[in-house]
């Protein structure tokens, strides 16, 4: 490049083009060429300038301690003002490519200066210049920095504690928001420090070193003066803030007049400032900052256009992040107070494992730093230390596992059940069925039958308030149906089918409701009370179901929903004061193997185990009915999860109970049955004139026996429904689920049916068992309770029947007694009608 086309390039592409064509010829004339690899330094911080440099090509970057780093590109004249005003070098200059340079050097340079005064004058008014523009420059800052003062965020609090999924994913999707400058809304439960998460995807995005500011809406002016600034006026925090990033904190409370702007804001990035009354609106203005949206609850008229939106999980379904958590915080406030870092042991965790947490990390936090308040000096927290306030689902609850150590070793022991059950129910059962069909055929000669009716029915309906369905854990069908299972499965080796559960739970309870109708029918027309071979033929019934569909399916299929037995317990289970669960929160933080439901080896305090044989999570349990007490979770648990509670009898049915149709036409047969078992007390008390010792008239007497007694409840609901419309703010429930309220009532008939007897044939079981084998027990003690103690004892628990039956209702509808007067009316009908046929007077 020769002389004339040099200058040019200089007047076409470097700063000297402030200069004349002759001063530039005579620039031209000196300039040295010079060709530097990468990663070499040109010019060196605080030394004396070789020279001035010309950039013809490449890359540079300017590295210094006090300026920030910036590149340097073709046309750009490094050194001119150090040897202008004869100082250091300001910066050090590194070659990030190869770099083609022109020099003069210094000495060559001020001949120049000297030679032409010009070239000072020139830069000493540029310099001015840009001091002016520097100055406004600060100025403006300083106003700036005024107005963004009270709302800046200088650091994020914390990064995302936790190694749960929830917690991968959260920091997943922060880092995805923070790679560009897209809107963002995080919204979640309050305390979950969502703002801190708006921080997060600031300071981890490209523009960390841009002012980020936090704005609190639910103290914003209606006009947002102060977001838009005014025409003619201050200006607004977002013309303040440049390419910051702005959060809105709270925008629920955002007022009405102000969503709209930020939804215009949001969608297009421009904004107006306000304008006084009378005055044309102001120009349209372009916001350059990132806006975060934060806030309780998705709103619906942001949710369509911001970019990004990420909803911060609550804590109580982060349980496993919850030993992070707790260590944090300790680390943290021990810290702060200037003490020895505590510990939390796993008794506690587990504790607080349990606790849902609505108030999520500030209620965590508080708690934490009480817990280390009571310490007094002590260096671990223990469960009597921190203590959550109680869930819903754990109040008035009482573990009798912790309460009685001694049952817990017993219900993991191999005697419950497995060695009840196969070391005696399996041959005593056998033994019974036996008597049954080759012994005598009537209850006062054959013990067995004795036992069925006068000893079994009235313990179960007894036990039903207290222990649940705990019978079905020692129970021989399906002590017989695993017998099955096992020696098909060795005979024939296979995969069992798993179970249909769409099917089953649709009709699998109507099925069982329809087998224990033909077996009530059965058990009146051929009077199986009072003749063994029949009610042996309905055990061995019973026991075939479960036999057959323990071949064909896995674990206890017929149990759960086909055994009509199974039915009736499940459904007066939920009368029980006694319940088996496990902390939800220990379980979805500690457990990954799911050993009480599924099954598998030993592991630490847990068992081995085949899991829950009603495929029943003991976390979810809702409901007595899917629980037979068979305690394999207890045995299969490493955490010590599983509760088995004290409670107020009956809390599951006006807490988290789910009504079904099935179960209440189970109910109300029950209800049935007591009618059809005292038909000739009816047809006394009546006066009418019905054969019972005709097949057929008996069947369909006997049939409206099982049906009328509905048609009681059926009418009080028609009234109540009369009442709804009437009192338009009355909410009254459906039938299926007001028809519970009647299940203390049902339970308490058919327990009085069966008192009589076992308090009059149930104490002669000693001389009916040498009856059985024609032995004559005339000497041996016989316990029979006077009919009228037998009658008072009845008319009792008719009595209580009735008054926790209204209770119940009450609890379940959550109305006044006005309202629910007719239901209560019909189980005071109900009682006296039970009375009159069972109690007689």
């Amino acid at each position: 490049m020769d002389v004339q086309e040099l200058v040019t390039w200089l007047q076409e592409r470097s700063a000297l083009s402030l200069l004349n064509r002759e001063i530039l010829e005579a620039i031209a004339s000196r300039l040295e060429h010079r060709r530097v690899e990468a990663q070499n330094m040109i010019v060196t911080e605080a030394k004396s300038p070789e020279g001035l440099y010309i950039l013809r090509s490449g890359h540079l970057e300017a590295e210094s301690d006090q300026l920030r780093s910036y590149g340097l590109l073709p046309g750009s004249v490094i050194n001119l003002q150090e040897l202008l005003l004869n100082k250091p070098v300001r910066q050090t200059l590194v070659t990030l490519s190869e770099c083609e340079l022109w020099l003069i050097k210094t000495e060559a340079f001020n001949q120049l200066v000297s030679q032409y005064p010009e070239i000072s004058q020139a830069f000493s008014q540029q310099l001015v210049e840009e001091v002016e523009a520097l100055s406004s420059q600060l100025v403006y800052e300083q106003e700036r920095l005024l107005i963004l003062q009270p709302y800046l965020v200088p650091k994020a609090r914390r990064g995302i504690v936790g190694r749960s999924r929830y917690a991968v994913r959260l920091r997943s999707q922060i880092k995805q928001a923070a790679k560009n400058r897209q809107s963002v809304l995080v919204f979640g439960e309050p305390g979950l420090e969502k703002d801190n998460i708006a921080a997060l995807i600031h300071f981890g995005s490209s523009e960390r070193r841009k002012p980020l500011i936090k704005l609190d809406c639910s103290t914003l002016q209606t006009s947002g003066s102060e977001l838009l600034g005014r025409v003619g006026g201050k200006p607004g925090l977002i013309e303040a803030l440049g390419e910051g990033t702005l959060i809105f904190n709270n925008v629920h409370d955002l007022p009405p007049e102000l969503l709209p702007v930020i939804v215009n804001l949001v969608r297009t990035k421009t904004y107006s400032p306000v304008s006084r009354p009378g005055e044309p609106a102001a120009p349209t203005k372009t916001c350059e900052a990132q806006i975060i949206i934060v806030s309780e609850k998705a709103i619906s008229e942001l949710n369509s256009i911001v970019d990004n939106l990420i909803k911060v999980p609550p804590l109580r379904v982060r349980k496993a992040d919850l030993e992070d958590w707790v260590k944090y915080y300790i680390s943290l406030i021990c810290r702060s107070k200037g003490i020895e870092k505590a510990r939390v042991t796993p008794e506690a965790l587990r504790r607080l494992q349990a606790y849902d947490f609505p108030n999520n990390l500030r209620e965590l936090r508080n708690l934490v730093e009480r817990a280390i308040i009571q310490l007094q000096g002590g260096l671990e927290i223990t469960e009597e230390i921190i203590w959550p306030s109680q869930t819903k689902k754990k109040q008035f609850r009482l573990n009798l596992l912790n309460t009685y150590p001694g049952l817990r070793h017993f219900l993991r022991s191999p005697w419950w059940p497995d060695r009840i059950n196969y070391g005696f129910t399996l041959t005593a059962f056998a033994l019974i069925i036996g008597v049954l069909f080759f012994g005598p055929q009537t209850r006062s000669e054959n013990f067995a039958l004795n036992l069925f009716w006068a000893w079994w029915w009235p313990i179960v309906l007894i036990g039903f308030p207290f222990l649940g369905r705990v019978w079905c854990a020692v129970c021989p069908f399906m002590i017989y149906g695993e017998v099955t299972q096992k020696l098909s499965l060795w005979l024939f080796p296979r995969k069992l089918k798993r179970w249909p559960r769409e099917i089953a739970e649709d009709w699998g309870g109507w099925f069982l409701f329809g087998l224990f109708a033909l077996i009530l029918l059965w058990e009146e027309l051929w009077d199986l009370t009072n003749t063994a071979y029949l009610s042996a033929c309905l055990l061995l019934l019973i026991t075939a179901g479960a036999m057959i569909f323990s071949a064909l399916f896995e674990r206890r299929f017929w149990c759960r929903y086909l055994c009509p037995i199974g039915g009736m317990n499940g459904m007066f289970a939920k009368l029980s004061m006694t319940e088996l669960r496990a902390q939800q929160g220990t379980c979805s933080a500690e457990c990954t193997t799911y050993q009480c439901y599924k099954g598998g080896p030993e592991k630490g305090e847990g068992m081995a185990t085949n899991g829950c044989p009603l495929y029943s999570h003991p976390a979810q349990l809702e409901d007595n009915r899917d629980c037979v007490l068979c305690m394999t979770c207890l045995k299969a648990c490493p955490h010590r999860s599983v509760e088995f509670n004290l409670r107020p009898p009956g809390i599951e049915l006006w807490t988290t109970h789910v009504s079904r149709s099935y179960e209440v036409a189970l109910l109300f047969l029950m209800l049935g049955a007591v009618f059809l078992h005292h038909l000739p007390e009816l047809q006394t008390q009546l006066n009418l004139p019905w054969n019972l010792l005709q097949p057929q008239p008996h069947l369909w007497i006997s049939v409206a026996a099982l049906s009328l007694p509905v048609f009681i409840p059926l009418l009080a609901h028609l009234f109540i429904q009369g009442i709804r419309q009437v009192f338009p703010n009355f909410k009254s429930c459906s039938f299926v689920e007001l028809a519970y309220g009647y299940l203390p009532l049902v339970l308490a008939g058919n327990l009085a049916h069966y008192l009589r007897l076992g308090l009059s044939e149930g104490g002669r079981i000693l001389p009916v068992a040498l009856a059985t084998f024609g032995l004559d027990g005339e000497g041996l003690p016989v316990l029979v309770a006077h009919p009228a103690v037998i009658g008072f004892l009845q008319g009792t628990v008719l009595i209580f029947g009735e008054i926790t039956a209204i209770i119940l209702t009450q609890k379940i509808a959550r109305q006044s007694f006005k309202f629910l007067l007719p239901q209560h009316l019909a189980i005071g009908i109900l009682t006296v009608c039970l009375w009159q046929v069972i109690v007689g007077y």
